[in-house]
């Protein structure tokens, strides 16, 4: 796959996708999220490619005042009715946007990204979004990483960026790398099957 592949249609029918019994797939939060944001103070937060809305109710339910943008129709209803059915839909706006194309009129204290993968290579990706964030606030991406070694790897390189290609485009006065570092977990693929997913994790601070 090439990141021209990840369009509209393709996430629509990612979300549309369901499991054996005919039920919608839904992701659950991310499991970096509590551990990089929690010192923290909240204020303002975009999640950028926010799917299904996981990590944007997650923040929203910690305080946050959140921006989710997706590509999707399908998976922006069906997160605003998950916060509808946490009584939190006050402190969500939820927008239907091509986030490569899309131009926001305002910044936020935190951007998050969590495995969104635009129709632009990551690191165009990373380093756009990263514009988005105000002066003293902060940056969290979380991506799939390819992994060659690994037999159960389905994350082609090319839709992917590694850690010190990430962490490069924050080497300067203005950013301040505060986390950067690779984990592999086991999940199990909504086939059935258990993978490992090679994961990679960076929070940097904006200094201006």
């Amino acid at each position: 796959m090439t990141s021209r592949d990840f369009d509209k249609d393709y996430w629509e029918r990612h979300w549309t996708r369901t499991d054996g019994a005919g039920k919608r797939t839904n992701s659950p939060v991310n499991p970096y999220i509590d551990s990089e944001t929690r010192q923290l103070i909240s204020g303002t937060a975009l999640d950028a490619g926010c799917g299904s809305g996981a990590e944007a109710i997650w923040l929203a339910r910690n305080g946050w005042k959140v921006t989710g943008v997706d590509t999707s129709r399908t998976a922006l209803a069906m997160a605003a009715k998950y916060a509808r059915d946490d009584s939190i839909e006050d402190l969500l706006t939820w927008v239907e946007a091509d986030l490569t194309m899309w131009e926001p009129h305002e910044r936020w204290d935190l951007v998050v990204t969590n495995y969104a993968h635009p129709t632009i290579p990551q690191l165009e990706f990373y380093r756009r979004i990263a514009s988005w964030v105000t002066p003293g606030g902060a940056l969290l991406i979380v991506g799939h990483l390819h992994d060659p070694e690994s037999a159960t790897s389905h994350q082609p390189r090319e839709v992917s960026a590694t850690l010190g290609e990430i962490t490069e485009l924050f080497i300067s006065p203005a950013w301040e790398i505060e986390t950067a570092r690779q984990e592999s977990r086991l999940v199990t693929h909504h086939s059935g099957a258990v993978v490992t997913l090679s994961d990679v994790i960076v929070r940097v601070h904006r200094n201006s």
